[in-house]
């Protein structure tokens, strides 16, 4: 965008213009007519427009071209300039989107005051939309895991096309990350990524909050779905939509089109949808809680999102990157973390996944020692015991004989640090100072086996799971 059209049906004023602003450095388009007009639109999108109100010989009037512009290439300022204004075409021009509104005939310094300040609202908005776009592509997938190996290919597989995708797993595994990556990397990466938070919108304002609406005091004010026009609609926890929205939400999908609430006119959006949940929506479409047509809309490529149990080895890399961000955001200190600390994080249990993680993250920065390495006894429940230098035994191992006990104490310790480097074995002996083979053969010799045949508990603790037995992982 880097010129300016001007539509007017009077030659003399189109080319007025014209040199006006051309003796100022700008490069200019006319249009005498809404068709000349639709088609230089339509060509390429214009830095500004200047649009008279009453276009003679034409099928569609200034306002008609506004609404049209404003739908369609929200970005571009739209100046409407008339010959017969009045107070009531000035508020009706502004409610549908036009940056001001200028009577003929106008003074040239004024409208080149005008066109200046909108030129330069419009410069401030594309560097704000650049900036969030590129925080937004700026989100990686972090971890080199088996498991965040498999979702990132497969999210690779969906992001050049326009396929609907839904996102499953835990709260806070890092659904919405995964949205986020098939946006940067699609053809739509340029276009905007707008959330629809499902669970926190009010089930009576749902629809005004999707479509818009449209009232006499506020005129126009647009829906999520029309922001999210050529770009990516995200449905965070689809599950919570309110049935009767549901409805509408699958006639959209179908027609790609809508009316604002109190509007009457169609809104043509062009949109990818890509939604989340964290719940089982085949049990949700049994109890009658959720459409199975709009399922079958939604869930054209299922993705499964693993939880952080399932990426251990990454959760270092992930305590690295909140601890760089909340320095670089909240300006916490910038620590490292220890080894001992690492390995503690490892074997935590994260119900709450990569949400919990960052939380924590956040909590031990606020309350830390200082700007040395984070240590074992600032993690949540880890706090130091009065003799360091005991372990402070529960009460099954505290009752066992030394025989059982140390046999409890081998197995739960080395299936810890199985799971801890994601069933990685040769990863695991070099942790524990084993060789491979004598590793495998204490733990046959536990009942922690690596065929599934031998119906022994597995790397998450399950009857029937494999170990993983070569150096991949």
């Amino acid at each position: 965008m880097s010129d300016i059209l001007i539509v007017d049906d009077e030659r003399d004023i189109r080319e007025l213009i014209a040199d006006i602003l051309k003796d100022e450095g700008f490069a200019t388009r006319l249009a005498a007519n809404s068709d000349d007009c639709m088609e230089a639109l339509n060509a390429e999108p214009p830095a500004l427009m200047i649009l008279d109100i009453w276009l003679k010989d034409s099928r569609m009037d200034g306002i008609d071209i506004l609404k049209q512009v404003k739908r369609d290439n929200p970005d571009v300022p739209v100046i409407i300039i008339s010959g017969h204004g009045n107070i009531e075409i000035a508020v009706a021009a502004i409610r549908q989107g036009a940056y001001d509104f200028i009577e003929k005939p106008f003074n040239i310094d004024q409208l080149m005051v005008v066109i200046t300040r909108a030129m330069e609202t419009a410069r401030l908005r594309r560097e704000n939309t650049a900036l969030r776009r590129r925080e937004v592509t700026s989100a990686e997938m972090l971890g080199a895991s088996a498991a965040l190996r498999k979702l990132k290919d497969q999210l690779d597989r969906v992001t050049k096309s326009n396929g609907r995708v839904m996102l499953t797993g835990e709260p806070g595994s890092g659904k919405e990350v995964a949205a986020r990556y098939i946006h940067a990397n699609s053809t739509r990466a340029t276009g905007p990524f707008v959330t629809v938070s499902s669970a926190s919108i009010a089930p009576e304002r749902m629809e005004e909050v999707l479509f818009g609406r449209e009232t006499p005091e506020r005129g126009v004010e647009k829906g999520l779905l029309e922001q999210a026009h050529g770009g990516v609609i995200y449905f965070d926890e689809v599950a919570d939509m309110p049935l009767g929205t549901q409805s509408k939400i699958l006639r959209v999908l179908t027609e790609q089109q809508f009316t604002r609430a109190g509007g009457a006119d169609k809104v043509r959006v062009d949109l990818r949808v890509i939604s989340s949940t964290t719940r089982n929506l085949t049990a949700e479409i049994g109890a009658g809680r959720f459409r199975q047509e709009l399922f079958d809309r939604l869930n054209v490529v299922p993705i499964p999102v693993p939880p952080l149990s399932e990426r251990r080895e990454d959760i270092p890399l992930l305590a690295s990157h909140f601890i760089e961000t909340f320095n670089r955001v909240q300006g916490l200190p910038l620590r490292a973390i220890g080894d001992e600390a690492a390995a503690m994080l490892q074997t935590m249990d994260w119900p709450g996944n990569i949400r919990q993680l960052r939380n924590v993250v956040e909590r031990v920065l606020i309350l830390g020692d200082g700007a040395g390495p984070i240590e074992p006894r600032e993690l949540p429940g880890q706090d130091a015991a009065p003799d360091e230098g005991r372990l402070v035994l529960g009460g099954q191992l505290a009752t066992l004989p030394l025989r059982e006990a140390r046999e409890l104490f081998e197995r739960e310790y080395l299936l810890t640090q199985i799971n801890r480097f994601g069933g990685n074995i040769s990863r695991t002996a070099n942790f524990v100072g084993m060789e491979r083979s004598a590793l495998h053969r204490k733990l046959k010799s536990l009942g922690v086996v690596s065929s599934a045949k031998s119906g022994g508990r597995g790397l998450n603790g399950d009857e029937g799971d494999d170990l993983d037995e070569d150096d991949e992982g």
